[in-house]
């Protein structure tokens, strides 16, 4: 009787030491996104971009980054995006504009990086996509995704990462990393990857 009652405290502390991390990694990983700046993010197809023209509110828009990786603006038609940083999309749209306007001052915001994104499945609060940001571990991306629901397996997670040859089958114990005896099973997430929580 008393073995049980000892395993039961034990699991509900193990429970409560597990969604404790899971919330300060997701604190972690806002402060994280926070302080990422746009100008070492390679734009991709999807993104949203508000592109702000100062003293020409009608050239100022929101424009969606086409499958093309092409966007179209007034005076200058299209112009490639994907594939570019917002400072390099900015000097080009202030080149092609400068043959309308004089010193035209352009300013390119990433407002949803729809193109990177990772897919959360299985016994989790939250199923579905989730933009990646820079640096997200495995551990973060499950807390993204509201954590594990009560009938997770917990140690039997597994992640799968698109490659050139085929599909690579990470197997992560997320107790093992919790505890610190394998810290290296918390990958960090690349665009595509796909975590199954059993």
């Amino acid at each position: 009787m008393e073995n049980m009652k000892a395993r039961k405290q034990l699991t509900a502390m193990a429970t409560v030491i597990g969604l404790l991390l899971l919330i300060f990694s997701a604190i972690a990983w806002a402060a994280e996104r926070e302080s990422a700046t746009d100008e070492d993010y390679n734009i991709g197809k999807s993104d949203v971009l508000e592109i702000n023209v100062w003293k020409e509110e009608g050239l100022t828009r929101m424009v969606n980054v086409r499958k093309d990786g092409k966007i179209t603006l007034p005076l200058i038609d299209d112009v490639q995006a994907a594939g570019r940083t917002p400072m390099e999309l900015k000097d080009e749209i202030q080149q092609e504009m400068s043959d309308y306007i004089e010193s035209p001052s352009v300013t390119v915001i990433v407002q949803s990086q729809n193109s990177q994104q990772f897919y959360v499945i299985g016994e989790i609060a939250n199923t579905g996509a989730y933009p990646l940001a820079k640096d997200l571990s495995v551990i973060q991306g499950i807390a993204q995704a509201g954590g594990f629901t009560e009938w997770a397996d917990r140690d039997d997670i597994l992640l799968l990462r698109k490659k050139e040859w085929g599909k690579m089958r990470i197997n992560i114990d997320y107790y093992e990393i919790v505890s610190g005896e394998s810290k290296d099973q918390n990958v960090m997430l690349q665009a595509d990857d796909t975590i199954i929580v059993r």
